[in-house]
């Protein structure tokens, strides 16, 4: 089983998890009191945020190219997002429209630029890089920044970390010239940005100022230095021209690991949390190939156009129904209104759900829809499918690792309306990190119960939240031989002191996120519904609920630290 280390985690409110890493997936919040102040916005931790949850922070590499946009092309009046294709900026366009009041229907106008490489045969960059703009008054941002976090479709940070560098070259070739001539190796990685040039390549509904980017400021030199030692001088990544070839791995990796029953050996995937796959097949998950598989840029996007697609093949309804409990209750109520008449797009649920591993009843509401003619959408990213199967009770199976949409109307739409959105280097990545998925999630498995344990067995301890102990009679039903009970888990002690106390001094990661390698934890409520506190606690999600997902790290060091932090409770 593999193991990792544990270093000490990162401690500077707003610095990168993990560490110095350009393209974070998390968020250093270290205390009780950094979230609260995070969730009011208070200068101190918001003024020193390096980095953020990609959805819901704008990535630096982003805000930079987004700012060379705005000076380069926007109004005075004006901000800008960008995002991966024409489509995106037309939904953001439409959802503008809808939620921001103005007398102006033209106030938002779209652009696209390219920058290209003159001599792409001798480069080994992806080739042209295109940004869809779009364009909106500076008081809309925060609608415009929902409609980016709520997708999941905003651009890549590699993709403008990859289009900055191209600019970064061009504007000063001094800097290119030194990063050359520091080391051989170095001067390989010079040699992708030398020569290049840009240029504008066509506009939609607005005129630029000017010729792209003249007068582009410089990247600061030590985060440069960083990211190339990362992921260029020990070989991680495969060069972008192997993009392609990345993908098609990707694509043939999750058709093989979908045949679970049949081929456990080829079960070796990883996701990476800011991407997530979609494969297109049957009920009962036969015959998949790469040819059935598709890609998007994160697991929001991936919901989102699941969401989209059913939208585009079914007649849409105008009300949306919340059951926040996922008990038989909730069922009886769904079936109640069914039977009323009513009918509905589709049912999304979890299994288990985050961050209380309830597990529905599939079976029942796969009975009612099939009744009542509607699909059924199940996110199993916190089981995922090592652990739990269940494949054959949906039409659109949601996971960190995968989408299955059953039904010839649901694949001709998927088949019309698809765009592959993932960046080269993103697809790069999740590549290498994609190798030794089935391993990995047995020792996090392990780990994981091995604390509950721990925590389960301690007065201090007011409940765990984990599916061997919530719902298990029906999280049993849909377990697969060897699987677990996966990584995530929800604890909640005895007085909000108390779960303060534990947190703080708890020495593992701690920010937002789940799903890594590593152990991180987060007071949930306080993060995802700081603002609504009452509703939640109405579902069961109270304020001191603290959200662990396991890592890798050795077993006995991670027992260790949580029995100081169960000890550190005076409360």
């Amino acid at each position: 089983m593999p193991t990792t280390s544990y270093s000490t985690p990162p401690t500077e409110v707003g610095s990168p998890i993990p560490a110095n890493t350009p393209h974070a997936i998390s968020v250093a919040l270290p205390t009780w009191q950094d979230n609260v102040d995070y969730e009011e916005g208070r200068e101190r931790v918001v003024n020193r945020m390096l980095t953020g949850y990609p959805r819901f922070f704008i990535n630096k590499q982003v805000e930079k190219l987004m700012s060379i946009c705005e000076e380069k092309f926007a109004k005075p009046s004006e901000s800008c997002l960008l995002f991966p294709n024409r489509k995106a900026t037309e939904h953001c366009r439409t959802y503008l429209r809808r939620y921001f009041e103005s007398n102006n229907p033209a106030c938002f106008r779209l652009a696209e630029i390219t920058i290209v490489t003159p001599d792409q045969s001798k480069s080994l960059t992806q080739g042209n890089v295109t940004l869809h703009i779009i364009f909106f008054p500076k008081e809309a941002f925060s609608v415009a920044k929902s409609f980016w976090q709520h997708t999941g479709d905003g651009i890549s940070s590699r993709l403008a970390e990859f289009a900055l560098n191209i600019l970064q070259a061009k504007s000063n070739e001094q800097y290119t010239k030194n990063l050359y001539e520091v080391s051989t190796k170095r001067a390989s990685f010079c040699k992708r940005y030398s020569n290049i040039q840009t240029s504008y390549s066509r506009n939609l509904d607005c005129e630029p100022k000017g010729t792209l980017f003249t007068d582009i400021t410089s990247i600061n030199d030590s985060f440069v230095e960083q990211n190339f030692y990362v992921e260029e001088r020990y070989g991680r990544n495969l060069p972008m021209s192997f993009a392609e070839k990345a993908k098609l791995e990707l694509r043939r990796r999750i058709a093989s690991s979908l045949k679970i029953e049949e081929n456990k050996d080829r079960l070796d995937n990883i996701i990476s949390s800011s991407v997530d796959l979609s494969v297109l097949t049957e009920r009962l998950v036969k015959d998949v190939t790469e040819n059935e598989v598709f890609l998007f840029p994160s697991g929001m996007s991936s919901i989102f156009h699941a969401h989209r697609f059913l939208l585009t093949a079914f007649p849409p309804r105008k009300r949306c129904h919340f059951y926040g409990n996922g008990s038989s209750s909730d069922i009886d109520e769904i079936e109640s209104l069914l039977e009323s008449g009513e009918r509905v797009l589709a049912l999304f649920c979890e299994f288990p759900s985050n961050p209380l591993c309830k597990s529905p009843d599939l079976k029942r509401l796969r009975t009612l829809a099939d009744k009542y003619d509607f699909p059924i959408v199940i996110d199993e990213t916190i089981g995922n499918f090592v652990n739990v199967k269940v494949f054959e009770w949906a039409d659109i199976l949601v996971s960190s690792l995968t989408k299955i949409f059953s039904g010839d109307k649901l694949k001709k739409v998927i088949n019309n309306e698809y765009e592959d959105l993932l960046w080269g280097e993103d697809a790069i990545v999740l590549e290498r990190n994609s190798r030794t998925f089935r391993e990995r999630i047995m020792k996090i498995n392990e780990n994981a119960e091995e604390i509950c344990e721990l925590l389960r067995n301690s007065p201090k301890v007011k409940k765990i939240y984990y599916p061997k102990y919530i719902t298990p009679e029906i999280y049993l039903q849909y377990k697969t031989v060897k699987g677990g009970f996966g990584g995530l888990f929800s604890v909640i002690f005895h007085s909000d002191l108390a779960s303060q106390q534990f947190f703080d001094s708890l020495i593992i990661a701690k920010g937002p996120s789940l799903g890594t390698n590593f152990t991180l934890a987060c007071p949930y409520t306080i993060l995802a519904h700081y603002n609504e506190l009452d509703w939640a606690s109405g579902y069961g999600v109270e304020p001191g609920i603290i959200r662990v997902s396991i890592g890798l790290e050795d077993k006995n060091d991670l027992l260790k630290r949580f029995q100081q932090s169960l000890d550190a409770i005076t409360e």
